[in-house]
């Protein structure tokens, strides 16, 4: 099932793709009901018959993929000589219909400080379609115990214990949205670096106040990070209008935030 290879690929890289499954066939066709095949924007694998079908099924996955088309649809081919072929004649005298369907990767989401905003948060993404990610130097933070309040959720959860959180950054998957609120505002410091160095990185997000803001851009100037560069941090995050400071409340406010931007980049 080389066409599962594929699928797995699409996972670890964070690369979209499109499945062509055969959904039916009449008389003579080169495969049968459930052949399929795996395809990105430059690979392709295993089969649903080759030649002229097999052919169209890649350009026209290739075509949903340029055009960021999510919805699924059907393609039916008529194996004649007779038949219109762009990409040389099949004969075999059949008719082959395919599912050309593509593959929604879930977000990937990183929570760096799974203190109590951290651990709000991470309630309410877990109820999403996501990977989530929840990086602490602190242990206790992510204690079995403490986190099994995720225990029912829908999104794959990962925990990472790192005493140096931004070395979590090389590890996570590519295009991973990062939420930055630790307890220590020298490693928040440190990550917004750390994250502005990392290109796989998709959005950076800092909580915070305007003066801890004014503090950290003074000290990336420093480290050598340009104003255009310092500008892809979002601080504050989250919706406006919830003044509310306690941690469920701001956790529901970086939540709505988050998702606008997920639902943007679809």
């Amino acid at each position: 099932m080389d066409w599962l290879t594929g699928v797995e690929h699409f996972r670890s890289s964070r690369q979209p793709g499109v499945i062509v499954t055969v959904v039916s066939s009449r008389g003579h066709a080169p495969r049968r009901a459930g052949a399929k095949m795996a395809i990105s924007s430059d690979a392709a694998w295993g089969s649903v018959g080759g030649g002229n079908l097999e052919a169209t099924a890649v350009k026209r996955a290739r075509e949903l993929l340029e055009d960021r088309i999510s919805e699924p649809e059907m393609i039916t081919l008529q194996l004649s000589d007779k038949a219109p072929a762009e990409h040389g004649v099949q004969c075999c005298g059949g008719e082959v219909t395919m599912l050309v369907e593509p593959v929604r990767l879930p977000a990937a989401v990183a929570i760096f400080g799974v203190g109590h905003v951290g651990l709000e948060l991470a309630r309410i993404l877990a109820r999403h379609d996501v990977e989530l990610h929840l990086v602490d130097s602190r242990a206790d933070m992510l204690k079995p115990d403490r986190l099994a309040v995720l225990d029912d959720a829908n999104a794959d959860i990962r925990a990472h214990h790192e005493p140096i959180p931004e070395t979590a950054l090389r590890d996570l998957p590519h295009a991973t949205h990062i939420l930055i609120m630790t307890h220590d505002h020298a490693e928040d410091a440190a990550l917004c670096d750390a994250a502005l160095r990392t290109p796989s990185v998709a959005t950076i997000g800092l909580i915070g106040s305007q003066s801890k803001w004014r503090r950290f851009q003074k000290q990336l100037r420093e480290v050598g990070h340009s104003d255009d560069a310092i500008d892809r941090i979002q601080t504050p995050i989250g919706i406006s209008g919830i003044a509310s400071k306690e941690p469920a409340a701001i956790a529901v406010a970086v939540a709505a935030g988050l998702l606008q931007t997920l639902e943007s980049a679809d």
